[in-house]
């Protein structure tokens, strides 16, 4: 490990910093291609156009990096809690004076600048989590320690969803990556991921019936059996009492089939499913009670709260989603198209990527994106700019500079000695990575859209401002560890 006397710039990662300055002028140049117009030529440095604005907001992201670089590194460990109360404020704040902005109130606007405030409560969040968790004898047990965490990642959320702001807010999911990683068990991360499933498959085929129930319903339900078996065949080692709930379900799902379909009997199946899921859970339980096997009272904790879940999903797509985020979702999983609706964005956006071929068209020569096919094409779109004008291999070589950028700042947290330093770099590179891997998604048309930048490469310079406070203040703990 290197003295911590030597020089700062010997201390330094300067392969972060490289990839980091790459993906801020590359960025830049996709800006100026995304906005460049045939018709009315203008410079790279042309202060009304997005690129000139653009860079501005790149010098001004530099001299942040620079004076992140020349403060105490212990300054952040010792003001953490008050960056997040200061930031927390803002968000307040501006809930009551920023403008409605495309339906979004969420941008503080300070003369000829908009700002958002939402992307510093990023690094205020990271810095709060990183200070609490890095606490003397902290562990990751006791309510005590676990509510605090909480309450410092969905306050923001709240605030956030408060601004309309739902991309923003669903980035703060990515600290219960951290979470995971310093001590919370891996159930949560899993009931996160089933609950998505379960509501992904009752809303893709709810309109698909079976007798008088759904097809979603039964799926969902047959899900939930084959964890329930799964569980207790591989973590238990019962197999025997596995196989009896498998066989009494595959017995009266058969008889419910052959009354309905042979003897016309009329048939709620949406019922028969949930029945064979309370019945297998009640059976859990008595083993749990009379066999005293205490964590069969997972299994029927799971499947009940994942019954109520199932049932509602129904509910909050009709009643708690907007209309646009409910079109996102059903362009998403192909239950409608609307190309000329809120389908349009990611169309064009599929048809700029695809018109770049293998190796593009070139810098500025992208007709997609120079036409304005493509809407929001300097900012969440930006990666179809990369996509037409660098064709397939640039695509693939952007993306895997992005893999190697967090696969490297996942190295630099591990080997951090400080807990203070581990946990934030934890925090860093999993919001980039949520960000990375939720904007490509939703520009290829993987995941619906929720309006979330590209890390460095996006137009705006709020976003720009966050993550280069997110990725140098990691720098600069990792510089002075000792």
């Amino acid at each position: 490990m290197t003295p911590y006397n030597t020089p700062l710039f010997k201390r330094i990662d300067w392969i972060t910093i490289i990839i980091y300055l790459f993906f801020v002028v590359f960025g830049w140049l996709s800006i100026y291609g995304a906005s460049y117009d045939f018709e009315n030529p203008s410079s790279i440095l042309d202060f009304q156009q997005r690129a000139g604005k653009q860079f501005v907001w790149i010098l001004t992201a530099f001299a942040i990096a620079g004076i992140i670089m020349l403060i105490e590194a212990k300054i952040y460990n010792y003001f953490a809690y008050i960056i997040y109360g200061a930031i927390i404020f803002l968000l307040i704040i501006t809930i009551f004076i920023a403008p409605d902005l495309r339906g979004s109130r969420s941008w503080v606007v300070i003369g000829p600048v908009n700002f958002q405030p939402a992307e510093l409560a990023k690094v205020a969040t990271s810095l709060a989590i990183a200070r609490f968790m890095s606490s003397y004898n902290y562990r990751f047990r006791t309510f005590k320690n676990i509510l605090p965490l909480l309450g410092f990642v969905f306050f923001p959320i709240m605030l956030i969803f408060l601004q309309k702001e739902t991309g923003s807010a669903l980035v703060f999911l990515a600290f219960f990556v951290v979470f995971y990683r310093e001590g919370m068990k891996g159930v949560i991360i899993l009931l996160g991921l089933l609950s998505i499933v379960l509501f992904v498959v009752v809303i893709r085929f709810s309109e698909i019936e079976v007798g008088s129930g759904s097809l979603g319903i039964i799926i969902a339900m047959s899900i939930l059996l084959s964890i329930q078996s799964f569980y207790v065949w591989f973590f238990e080692k019962d197999f025997k009492h596995g196989v009896a709930v498998l066989l009494a379900a595959c017995l009266i799902s058969i008889t419910s089939y052959i009354l309905y379909f042979i003897f016309k009997i009329n048939i709620n199946f949406d019922y028969v499913a949930v029945g064979i899921i309370i019945a297998s859970s009640l059976f859990w339980g008595v083993l749990a009670l009379f066999f005293r096997k205490k964590r069969y009272w997972l299994i029927v904790l799971i499947s009940l709260v994942s019954v109520i879940f199932s049932f509602s999903s129904d509910y909050i797509f009709e009643k708690v989603l907007e209309p646009h985020q409910r079109n996102r979702i059903m362009i998403v999983l192909n239950m409608k198209e609307d190309l000329r609706g809120d389908g349009y964005n990611v169309n064009q956006s599929k048809i700029a990527i695809g018109s770049g071929g293998l190796f593009g068209k070139g810098f500025l020569n992208g007709t997609q994106t120079k036409l304005k096919y493509v809407p929001e094409q300097d900012t969440d779109f930006i990666f179809c700019t990369v996509g037409e004008e660098r064709g397939f291999a640039g695509s693939i070589v952007m993306i895997g500079l992005y893999a190697f950028l967090l696969i490297r700042l996942l190295k630099i947290a591990e080997r951090q000695r400080d807990n203070f330093a581990r946990i934030y770099g934890y925090c860093a590179t999993s919001v980039l990575f949520f960000h990375f891997v939720i904007n490509i998604g939703m520009v290829l048309g993987l995941m619906p859209v929720i309006g979330i930048p590209l890390p460095f490469f996006s137009y705006g310079g709020s976003s720009l401002w966050s993550f280069t406070i997110l990725l140098f203040v990691m720098i600069k703990l990792d510089s002075e560890k000792r």
